[in-house]
């Protein structure tokens, strides 16, 4: 995760001096002449993403004026590794870069994470094409931290891009059952028919229609500190069941299992952190298939919670999923509820691709957040858990349905729905995510990406920090 980030002698090593717009001029009036010319001429101007080859005396690379965006600092350094790769074989010594001390950073922390995370590739089904320039770790960096942070983003971002093929229930429950054992976790799994004998009836009902057995995993870890359980909507594949997507609409459906993905990484970032906290992982994976046993629009069928759903589509199933889990999670009266799911497009057509819904329940909670990505420059947007709507899910057959008659506020309609399944005393953050990146950027390349998790985990560390409440 973060192999080009290396201890070894930083003697030696070209140097990297950042620069911003702003910075340049005065950087210049301190350069010779001929240095000025040379940068002049080769029309560096210090925007983020450019740069600029100093030559030395010898002829060689003396050292790389690199742009860099102030206020987007941590994606600037993520541009460096894969333009400066093919540079690394002229660096001699082996160290490859090192970040000049003057200027330097303004945040060690964050240019050592850009850097690590602009290394991402994934490789599971090619050989590595990608060539990656090394860094000496910069001088106050938080390496723990930027090393958590990058193996949380690269394990979202991996187990999103996994083939349905090779990503499915069992396999998702795995790869949960893998970090638990890594973090010394409890991992227990409500498989199949079990469901119904457990009182999960939504799971089943969503996934009974494959041959991939439907399943709850269930992470548990640490033992003071306040309860926070993280649920994540694990639809390994969505064929829309017989209400059947489109051929286009269902090409990427490999990453409806996001939410799934991203509440992996949040706990790896919190169990390898050791927060004071009591975690609890709550995942539902399924596959909405096509078969004679699958649900069907217009069926009832019950919840955890004793509430009947009417189906008004079957496209509609990561909210039943996440009904089942979210009653669960409530149960035990944690201090806070946070849900990731790739759950709506109106979400996508509200934000784009790239801006994650945020729905709270409380406005304390909804303040914080919202204050931590800022601070992260994780950003994510607020959208209204607008109580008029929800009169849209009522149905004359069952106490909801589980869509709206009209095509109107789908994001908004979705969370709603899942409200009815947390009390409103408890905290709840719903997050309503891409998880995948349409058209690469630095340090996001196409594909699976992780949206939200810094700032949720610089909230959930607020929160363990806290003063335990007296009894």
């Amino acid at each position: 995760m973060t192999k080009y980030l290396t201890d070894r002698d930083k003697a030696g090593a070209v140097s990297i001096t950042p620069l911003t717009k702003k910075s340049l001029p005065a950087w210049l009036a301190e350069q010779a002449p001929e240095c000025t010319g040379w940068v002049h001429q080769n029309g560096f101007i210090g925007d983020a993403g450019t740069l600029c080859p100093l030559p030395g005396e010898d002829g060689g690379l003396s050292q790389i004026l690199a742009g860099i965006d102030p206020k987007d600092e941590l994606w600037s350094y993520a541009a460096l590794p894969g333009k400066l790769g093919s540079m690394t074989a002229a660096a001699p010594g082996g160290t490859g870069f090192v970040l000049n001390a003057a200027p330097g950073p303004a945040d060690p922390s964050q240019a050592a994470l850009g850097w690590a995370l602009g290394t991402y590739a994934f490789n599971r089904y090619r050989k590595p094409a990608e060539k990656f320039a090394t860094l000496a770790w910069p001088d106050g960096a938080d390496r723990d931290a930027v090393k958590r942070t990058c193996e949380a983003v690269f394990l979202t971002r991996d187990l999103i891009n996994t083939p349905a093929s090779d990503m499915g229930p069992e396999e998702l429950a795995k790869a949960a059952a893998d970090l638990a054992k890594r973090h010394k976790a409890r991992c227990a799994v409500v498989v199949g028919d079990d469901l119904l004998s457990e009182n999960y009836p939504a799971i089943h009902a969503v996934g009974r229609a494959s041959d991939r057995a439907p399943r709850l995993i269930d992470l548990r870890w640490g033992k003071r500190g306040p309860r926070v359980t993280l649920v994540g909507k694990g639809v390994c594949f969505d064929t829309g069941g017989l209400d059947l997507k489109s051929a286009s609409g269902m090409k990427m459906m490999k990453k409806d299992m996001g939410g799934a993905a991203h509440v992996l990484g949040l706990a790896h970032m919190i169990m390898a952190a050791k927060l004071p906290l009591c975690l609890r992982v709550l995942i539902p994976a399924v596959e909405n298939s096509v078969s004679g046993n699958a649900m069907r629009p217009m069926d009832v069928i019950a919840t955890r919670k004793g509430l009947t759903v009417e189906v008004g589509n079957t496209d509609a199933e990561g909210r039943l999923v996440l009904a089942d889990a979210l009653f669960e999670a409530d149960g035990e009266d944690p201090a806070l509820i946070v849900d990731f799911a790739t759950l709506t497009g109106a979400a996508r057509v509200a934000l784009g691709t790239s801006l994650p819904a945020m729905f709270c329940n409380d406005e304390a909670t909804a303040e914080a957040m919202l204050r931590h990505a800022r601070a992260a420059n994780d950003p994510v947007w607020r959208m209204p858990l607008h109580a008029p709507y929800r009169k849209a899910l009522e149905s004359s057959v069952a106490d909801l349905n589980n869509i709206s008659g009209d095509s109107y506020g789908g994001a908004i309609i979705a969370a709603l729905f899942m409200a009815d399944f947390v009390r409103p005393r408890t905290p709840w953050l719903h997050f309503d995510i891409m998880g995948w990146n349409a058209k690469a950027t630095p340090g996001r390349p196409e594909g699976g990406e992780a949206m939200g998790l810094r700032g949720v985990f610089a909230l959930i560390a607020d929160l363990a920090a806290r003063p335990a409440p007296a009894k």
